[in-house]
């Protein structure tokens, strides 16, 4: 007995960590299936297909994430980026409540990850300075993270301007975004310039609204897409033109908009439809902006 006592033993522990190597076998093979499928959902044109089909997906990234033995980082982008991507295009604009839930658990799943490093997990409550130094210290491999971190954080900022709370952590979505610019600035076609844009553009100029550094991001933004990447037109249009009251600007970004092909950037087809029903839905409303 006492010899096989040992060997009983020995199996035990041969079976759990042969399931334990075939689980992370299944997971890591799963994660290369996943993104293969989150590039063929951008693909899509269909927003009644992909509006149905995210959730599923989001909810299989979560069941890996959680079956890693440790924080997976790749895992942790890709819930950053679903759920921002999923209340920007498909929630926002009929419940910003459920909108803002969405935008925080994003931004909540990017600080996981950005939090690993020492100097930012410790000046986070500190002063706005602290903070800016800590986030120097990320390097280009890292811009991926801050800037849908970031993405999901102003997101979640704009739609709680009546909550000092929230209101108070822009300076951090600022400089996270400061570092994109600095660190690739061509990082998601520019979109770190679409952010700036928009900013400058709907704050008053009494609380540091920047109408001429606006229009000077939003070109840069359009520039680095080629024009193809057709959101940056709308937010032009939405911000930017309607603050300046600038009527003819907002017919023609969206009309650019609106007769775009569907297919002038089949990597970003899902986006560009959303950019095409935003664009509809606000010269619906041209006649309420304009005055």
């Amino acid at each position: 007995m006492k010899k096989i006592f040992p060997a009983i033993l020995f199996l035990i522990g041969i079976q759990n960590w042969s399931c334990g190597v075939l689980q992370t076998v299944a997971v890591n093979s799963t994660v290369g299936i996943v993104d293969y499928g989150l590039g063929a959902i951008f693909e899509e044109s269909d927003l009644q297909f992909a509006e149905q089909a995210i959730p599923a997906n989001v909810t299989l990234i979560e069941a890996l994430y959680r079956a890693k033995d440790m924080d997976d980082d790749h895992l942790a982008l890709l819930l950053t980026q679903a759920y921002t991507g999923y209340a920007l295009a498909f929630v926002e604009d009929v419940d910003p409540e459920r909108a803002k839930v969405l935008y925080k658990r994003a931004r909540d799943y990017g600080l996981t990850v950005l939090k690993k490093n020492k100097r930012f997990r410790a000046a986070f409550e500190e002063d706005p300075e602290q903070f800016q130094s800590a986030v120097l210290t990320f390097s280009k491999d890292d811009v991926p993270t801050i800037f849908w971190t970031a993405n999901a954080w102003g997101n979640l900022v704009k739609l709680s301007l009546a909550d000092p709370a929230v209101l108070g952590d822009l300076h951090k979505v600022n400089a996270l975004m400061e570092y994109v610019l600095r660190a690739d600035e061509r990082y998601y076609y520019g979109s770190a310039h679409l952010f700036f844009g928009t900013m400058f553009a709907t704050t008053p100029k009494s609380l540091g609204g920047k109408p001429d550094s606006a229009k000077v991001h939003f070109d840069k933004c359009l520039a680095i897409g080629a024009q193809k990447f057709l959101l940056p037109y709308v937010f032009l249009a939405q911000s930017y033109a309607v603050q300046m009251q600038d009527k003819a600007l907002f017919e023609s970004s969206l009309k650019i908009v609106e007769e775009a092909s569907i297919d002038i950037l089949p990597e970003q087809r899902l986006v560009n439809a959303v950019a095409k029903r935003k664009a509809k839905a606000l010269l619906a409303k041209e006649d309420d902006l304009f005055f």
